[in-house]
């Protein structure tokens, strides 16, 4: 029926986009392949599970461009952001989620919805016919993502993507780690001990980064030709680009004093952030690695205060699948060769969670309007939505296209001549305009 949208993947994308479309009275089919069909990285059988960090990352709408995303799915109902606010977890300025509760509860208000179907079956070709929406994210099938290719003339692009890895808790030294985020950043006393840390002298940095950079990693067909994308690169990568690359990355030391040894700065301190509500997992964050199994056990346990960690989950790597988007879909998120077919999430080039999310509720609510002729346009530029949207269907260079977190070098430039050093009074300015201008577009 050219009335129901049919949504294939129930990640975030994919939720968000029923979600939009079935409350603007559209009737809504998730193809979701899961758990028939399993994934590497996939451990549960709900929707929109999280399998890389429990973090939306900064929730600061007026000085950064992901806070500002955030306030504008708030401000248009958005599924995965309200359920991510409710099961928020201590994370300094940023919105971390309890992992298990936040994919049960997407799962389960998809469920109760009257207007949405959830089938687990697997899409393998791009339908002829009828209006669907393909939000299967960074792991898409290999039928499908052959399908794709075929049907667009185009190769699929491709990046490698690593996972980081999980620590329970009460396997951490206590006497040598401590609570506090960087420079004490947050709003409560929760917040501002949102992130645990271990500290290292330089001799023992110096033994970690042998360690790691000698260490066993997992290697690659030689048909697996890709990029990793630099927001997400694996440790070890880092460390290859120079032994100090790592201390002024996911390692620094800065805005940190350890209390056990308040006198004497840390050469690096390694950060794991809470990754449940009960404080029994944590993260490492930035830990992202192509480690063998074994590898990864050996290395992290010669991080101060992880000497007998055990892990919940151990990191991986895999391939990541993405569109050329500027060459392949117009300003609906349409596939310009056959338009009924949109696109939303990672497959289009964004990058993380909450670009994911904020695509499919783009898409969701652009294919509903199409079913009920009422004629909606993409968010302005000057919007973070619109200004994500904008980049990768008509701002990239199709020739160089890579994946992209949302940030203000995508926003038109703000007008004011404030310089370097007035940076928090530009980025006010940017997100003023925004929401100002999002909130014309959503009402």
């Amino acid at each position: 029926m050219s009335d129901i949208i049919n949504i294939v993947g129930g990640g975030m994308a994919g939720a968000e986009a029923a979600w939009q479309a079935a409350n603007l009275g559209v009737y809504v089919i998730i193809h979701e392949m899961r758990p028939k069909i399993k994934t590497f990285a996939h451990h549960t059988s709900n929707l929109a599970e999280m399998v890389c960090s429990n973090s939306f990352r900064s929730d600061d709408d007026e000085q950064n461009a992901v806070g500002l995303l955030h306030w504008e799915m708030r401000t248009s109902n958005g599924l995965i952001i309200k359920t991510a606010d409710k099961y928020s977890l201590p994370a300094g300025g940023a919105l971390a989620v309890d992992r298990e509760k936040f994919a049960e509860s997407v799962t389960n208000q998809l469920k109760a919805h009257p207007k949405i179907s959830i089938k687990n079956t697997e899409i393998t070709e791009l339908p002829n016919d009828g209006n669907w929406i393909i939000a299967t994210g960074p792991l898409t099938s290999a039928k499908l993502a052959r399908s794709i290719s075929l049907s667009t003339n185009e190769n699929s692009l491709a990046f490698f993507d690593a996972i980081a890895p999980i620590v329970y808790f009460d396997t951490v030294n206590m006497e040598k780690c401590w609570f506090q985020s960087r420079y004490d950043k947050g709003e409560t006393e929760a917040d501002k001990k949102a992130y645990l840390n271990c500290p290292m002298d330089k001799e023992t940095y110096e033994t970690f980064i042998d360690a790691l950079l000698q260490s066993e990693k997992t290697e690659f067909r030689p048909d697996e030709t890709a990029e990793y994308f630099n927001g997400c690169l694996p440790i070890e990568v880092m460390a290859e680009r120079g032994r100090e690359t790592l201390r002024f990355g996911p390692m620094k030391p800065v805005g940190l004093t350890n209390p056990h040894d308040p006198k004497n700065k840390s050469y690096a301190i390694v950060q794991l952030r809470q990754d449940n509500a009960l404080g029994t997992l944590f993260n490492i964050v930035g830990f992202q690695t192509k480690m063998k199994y074994l590898a990864q056990k050996e290395v992290f346990r010669l991080i101060p205060g992880l000497e007998n960690a055990e892990f919940a989950r151990l990191g991986g790597i895999h391939r990541n699948t993405f569109i050329n988007s500027p060459i392949l879909l117009d300003t609906q998120l349409r596939l310009k060769s056959r338009q009924n077919i949109r696109f939303a999430g990672q497959i289009t080039g964004v990058e993380g969670y909450v670009e994911s999310a904020a695509t499919g509720l783009l898409a969701g609510k652009l294919a509903a309007a199409e079913v009920l002729g009422v004629p909606l346009q993409a968010p302005p530029v000057e919007t973070a939505l619109g200004a994500l949207v904008n980049h990768i269907t008509n701002g990239a260079d199709a020739a160089t296209f890579q994946p992209m977190n949302i940030n203000f070098g995508l926003f038109p430039p703000v007008s004011a001549k404030t310089g370097r050093k007035n940076r928090p009074e530009r980025y006010k300015m940017y997100t003023d305009r925004a929401k100002e201008s999002y909130s014309k577009w959503a009402n």
